[in-house]
């Protein structure tokens, strides 16, 4: 196919068409469906057992618990039993208590480029990271996926959004996404597909491109997508997935797009997202002084192993504020471990955090430790909406993991590059 997108490959391919216009509505095979306790089981279940039907296909259907892990209310652990019975009846590959479905779906190598993924979870868009064209659905639609194993879609058009140059010192991933929801706003997106491309994002680790995928959302885009290379091959072959390398899957040159926006990474500051939207954002050195009582270092936008180990080069050595708390939920059992080996999570513990389960936990505003009222917290999570993470009254700023361990041995709101020594940001 030539003057396509990389989403109008995708779903071309899975439309068995040959090519696949903007605004067309086709129908097109699952190639993987994703769901987890909150919107799986307990909500698709009634639906399909009304239809009379089964599951399309098991070998296609994930199911995470991640929501109500670890069970510490009596609702938690219901849905947990109902979901952990529903996996052993269904006989679909189950990942329990393993830690978010977002990232533990492309560790446990489920994810290929070029496949069409459905997951029941807004930030489904994670899959983008990896070349495959995968988006969140609700309950309904998702008994659709799971019953036939085929989906309606738009065609959508595609948004470049260009990083030209390479992140400054102190700068993430975390960095280029509030960037973005502040001056393209959370519907910037459109629904459409947004792709990510550039110098600056070529040489992203492959765990800092899915914050940049993963945050699609809050950009307000169907899908996030970076076109497949070598870091990509290399990361899901060491997660056990096998497939053969394709030239193919990217965007081709003189492609008609629905926009294109060009930035310069070596000027983005860090930043900071006041509450209550994302779109807040703004350079840390802009921020009002404000002052903070928790520091939450958690979810799939901000706990992954390299979100950790950006936090203790900060953490390590230095004591928190004085009444500071600081929270730690990695997002996967097998990243805390390989943080743990590598000395991570010992400066955490030195430093005084104390550590949650992985799962979505605060984040979705699940389980016993959700914000306090009156509360002022600084969060590596991917929103800030008013009460989602606690108590309506509670604030949340947004910030990467390097900013938020640095406002925590602070007590306030400060700029993490006044935190990195050398050795640091070696």
């Amino acid at each position: 196919m030539s003057g396509a997108t990389l989403a109008q490959k995708i779903i071309a391919r899975a439309a068995g068409r040959e090519a696949a216009v903007p605004g067309e509505v086709v129908t097109a095979d699952v190639d993987l469906a994703m769901i987890h306790d909150s919107g799986g089981p307990r909500r698709v279940e009634p639906i399909l057992r009304q239809l009379g039907v089964g599951l399309w296909d098991t070998s296609k259907v994930v199911l995470i618990s991640d929501h109500f892990v670890p069970g510490d209310t009596d609702e938690g652990a219901r849905i947990l039993r109902m979901t952990r019975d529903w996996a052993l009846e269904r006989g679909v590959e189950f990942h329990d208590g393993e830690g978010i479905c977002h990232v533990v779906l492309p560790e446990r190598g489920h994810l290929k480029p070029g496949m069409l993924v459905v997951g029941g979870d807004s930030h489904s868009p994670t899959g983008g990271a990896f070349g495959a064209y995968m988006f969140g659905v609700g309950a309904t639609e998702m008994a659709g996926v799971l019953a036939t194993g085929e989906i309606w879609l738009k065609v959508p058009e595609t948004i470049m959004i260009e990083w030209r140059g390479l992140l400054g010192p102190g700068v993430l991933a975390k960095d280029i996404m509030l960037a973005l929801c502040g001056r393209l706003g959370m519907d910037g997106g459109g629904y459409q597909a947004v792709e990510y491309v550039g110098e600056a994002i070529t040489a992203l680790s492959m765990q800092e491109r899915m914050t940049l995928s993963n945050m699609a959302a809050e950009l307000g885009a169907q899908a996030g997508l970076i076109a497949p290379d070598t870091k990509t091959y290399a990361f899901l072959r060491a997660a056990g997935a096998h497939m053969t390398e394709e030239t193919s899957l990217r965007t081709d040159p003189g492609a008609a797009l629905g926009a294109h926006h060009v930035f310069d990474a070596s000027a983005l500051a860090p930043q900071v997202a006041a509450p209550h939207s994302p779109a807040n954002a703004m350079a840390v050195c802009e921020a009002p002084r404000t002052s903070l009582d928790l520091a939450y270092i958690g979810a799939c936008t901000g706990a992954k192993y390299d979100d950790l180990k950006n936090a203790a080069a900060i953490l390590k050595g230095r004591a928190l504020a004085s009444g500071m708390t600081l929270l730690v939920a990695p997002a996967s059992r097998q990243d805390q471990a390989r943080a743990a080996q590598d000395g991570i999570m010992g400066v955490f513990e030195d430093a005084g955090a104390r550590l949650l389960p992985n799962a979505c936990g605060i984040c979705a505003g699940y389980g016993t430790d959700r914000l306090a009222a009156g509360s002022r917290c600084i969060s590596s999570t991917a929103r800030n909406f008013k009460g989602r993470m606690g108590d309506p009254s509670a604030e949340v700023w947004l910030a990467s993991p390097f900013t938020v361990a640095a406002s925590a041995v602070a007590g306030e709101i400060v700029d993490p590059r006044d935190y990195l020594t050398e050795r640091e940001i070696a």
